[in-house]
């Protein structure tokens, strides 16, 4: 190999290692829902302080896929893989699973019924707007006998359900489709309401007993995800993040913490 070549060999190779000790010594940037997600990175931080983060909570209105599509931040911490898919779909961007770390099981909630034997009929049910949540609400209406869906609609992973694909609906059940972090500010004006698990617990409320019907852990689609650009996967720091969130030390927090209300993903494997 000519000297030339082995020098710029060399020069590539030194650039990439500069720049990876670069990155390593910068916080990484992470944008979280508040709860649970930034207080799980909170709890990575204890765990491990070598592992620099600057965590950014996300507020109503705040699309953190853009956030991460325009460089503003290094990775998000808030969304499931059919959420992320159809945010790719509307972005024309391409993203990366890093880690999978917890479920938040989607519940249905009142504050006017004990049971839904006492939801009257005609009563009305709000549900998360956006597409994949939406269609996450039906199947959950459906496995407590409120709704039946359409013949083919089987899989929440694969087939997404709106209300025009509701076959029987015994109780005439009206669905009120509201953006899903206001949906718990409905509770007294709506029979039901089916609120995603970190909305539920910013509002006070503990899914593992509150919920009158609750979506089961095992073989859930909607497992929430550490996510990053392709020109980051490999980033020293995203790295380091996702085997700190898939440890059985944040598992454990996160089963001790929550109660069941949030599932580690590492707890569902065999």
């Amino acid at each position: 190999m000519n000297k030339r070549v082995v020098f710029f060999v060399s020069s590539v190779a030194l650039a990439v290692s500069v720049t990876f000790s670069a990155s390593a010594s910068q916080a990484l940037r992470v944008a979280a829902d508040p709860v649970p997600h930034s207080e799980i990175l909170a709890q990575v931080q204890k765990i491990d302080p070598q592992n620099a983060l600057k965590v950014i909570e996300l507020t109503s209105g705040v699309n953190a896929n853009e956030l991460l599509a325009h460089g503003d931040v290094d990775a998000n911490y808030f969304q499931h893989v059919p959420y992320l898919r159809d945010q790719e779909k509307a972005l024309g961007k391409q993203f990366v699973v890093a880690a999978t770390v917890h479920v938040e099981p989607l519940g249905i909630y009142s504050r006017k019924h004990k049971s839904f034997s006492e939801v009257p009929e005609g009563g009305t049910v709000a549900v998360p707007n956006n597409v994949t949540n939406l269609s996450r609400a039906l199947y959950l209406l459906q496995s407590q006998g409120l709704v039946k869906l359409k013949p083919g609609y089987s899989d929440p992973a694969k087939d997404q359900a709106t209300p025009k694909d509701i076959a029987e609906n015994p109780k005439k059940l009206k669905i009120k489709e509201v953006e899903a972090a206001q949906i718990p500010r409905s509770l007294d004006d709506v029979d039901l309401a089916v609120i995603n698990g970190n909305y539920a617990l910013e509002a006070g409320l503990v899914p593992a007993k509150d919920a009158l019907g609750l979506e089961r852990a095992e073989h859930n689609p909607y497992a929430n995800i550490l996510v990053t650009t392709p020109a980051l996967q490999n980033d020293p720091r995203i790295k380091k993040l996702a085997a700190d969130l898939e440890s059985k030390a944040v598992a454990d927090f996160i089963t001790q913490r929550y109660n069941g209300s949030v599932i580690p993903v590492a707890s569902q494997q065999p």
